[in-house]
């Protein structure tokens, strides 16, 4: 995949969607009966760079505070979306050790993976950071995950949803009607190209989430290192 090509294809259209007032608002982010959890791979962007980050939120705050925007503790990349979250998913159901066990054959022989967040993209309810990687190593891992899962015969829904190829990370979700679209727009368009840092990947995380991968929801079944 092309990321670049991708990512402008992207914008371009999201951004026209919100201009004409088509953009998506998420209605189950403030429902108390919201109960779609699942099981993911992340990776979280160094301190610095989540830094950097808030700094790009806090200018979208304040001239639109009611939209949802992520917190450090909540801001990641997936690699790759294990069982996708759904109404009625139980950790007790399935053996968390065969999983990492999957996970950890995976990852043999993957090289250094370094993420570089260039730029803003969107979707039509949402902001994402446009995240580039060095080399092939992270599409590597998750080629490798598709193969182990696969035939391992544990639950999973890789792929269901969508095949991941991108290293994006969702960092602000439209949950009203947005105050001040031109505004809002010009900040992100001011940030369209921005670097907002370099990390290199020290961990991966083996989590249980919630669709938002909120901190109160999140349990961490496994560091890979």
């Amino acid at each position: 995949m092309d990321l670049k090509n991708h990512y402008d294809t992207l914008y371009k259209e999201s951004i026209e969607k919100i201009v004409a007032d088509n953009y998506h608002i998420d209605s189950q982010i403030d429902s108390p009966s919201d109960r779609r959890f699942g099981l993911t791979l992340i990776i979280r962007p160094d301190l610095q760079t989540k830094t950097t980050i808030q700094h790009f939120l806090n200018e979208l705050k304040a001239i639109d505070p009611d939209q949802y925007y992520y917190p450090n503790s909540d801001i990641h990349i997936t690699v790759m979306s294990i069982i996708s979250c759904y109404d009625g998913f139980d950790l007790a159901s399935i053996s968390i050790p065969d999983y990492v066990a999957i996970i950890e054959k995976s990852l043999i022989n993957i090289r250094d993976i370094e993420i570089n967040f260039q730029g803003i993209t969107a979707s039509p309810s949402a902001i994402m950071l446009q995240g580039f990687t060095n080399t092939n190593s992270l599409n590597d891992l998750r080629n490798n995950l598709r193969t182990q899962f696969k035939d391992s015969g544990l639950e999973q829904s890789i792929d269901k949803r969508y095949s991941i190829q991108t290293a994006h990370s969702t960092i602000a979700r439209f949950r009203k009607p947005i105050s001040n679209k031109e505004k809002l727009l010009a900040i992100v368009e001011k940030y369209r190209n921005f670097n907002f840092g370099k990390f290199k990947v020290d961990s991966c995380y083996l989590v249980y989430n919630d669709w938002y991968q909120r901190e109160k929801w999140v349990k961490e079944l496994h560091r890979f290192i």
